[in-house]
Order: C-alpha cells, then sequence, then structure tokens
C-alpha cells in the first residue's frame, strides 16, 4: 500500500480510538453529573420537613399543568404546610 495512504489510514484509527475514549468519558461524566443532582434533590427534600403524603402531593402539584412550576394565569398553587415530626403521631 503507499506510504502516504498507510499513514492516514493509522490516522484514522488512532482518531477513532480518541473518539471512543472520550465518547466513554463523556458517558462517565454524565453519569456523575445525574448522581450529584440526584444527591441535591434528596438533600432538598429532606430539607423540606413534610410527610411522604405531603410530598407525593407536592410533587403531584408540580408534575401538572396547573401546579407550582407551571401554574395558570389566574390559577394559584396551594402552599403545602410543613409538619413536625409528631405529626404522624396520634394523641
Amino acid at each position: 500500500m503507499n506510504a502516504k495512504i498507510q499513514r492516514v489510514c493509522n490516522e484514522i484509527e488512532k482518531t477513532k480510538i480518541k473518539i471512543s475514549e472520550q465518547q466513554t468519558r463523556l458517558r462517565d461524566l454524565e453519569k456523575q453529573k445525574t448522581e450529584l443532582e440526584n444527591l441535591e434533590i434528596v438533600s432538598v427534600v429532606r430539607g423540606m420537613n413534610i410527610s411522604i403524603a405531603e410530598l407525593a402531593e407536592v410533587l403531584k402539584m408540580a408534575s401538572s399543568s396547573s401546579g407550582l412550576f407551571g401554574s395558570k394565569a389566574g390559577v394559584k398553587p396551594t402552599a403545602v404546610a410543613p409538619t413536625t415530626e409528631n405529626d404522624d403521631e396520634e394523641v
């Protein structure tokens, strides 16, 4: 094979290897970013000090078109009052 063609073929192979390595690195970084975002979400939710039922309601409201993050004009979202640790116990 012509030396110039062989040199170009070798360069192509090196480039394909580098691309593959960078794609792997990109996937790893995206995975790391997702894990860090999840940790942040968990931290925020734990800091809210609300019951599981109230959390479910907040998430339900947030995902609806008229919820916390997508309220339509004229529609006010309802607030969820935080609870104390003793709210789940019967008196």
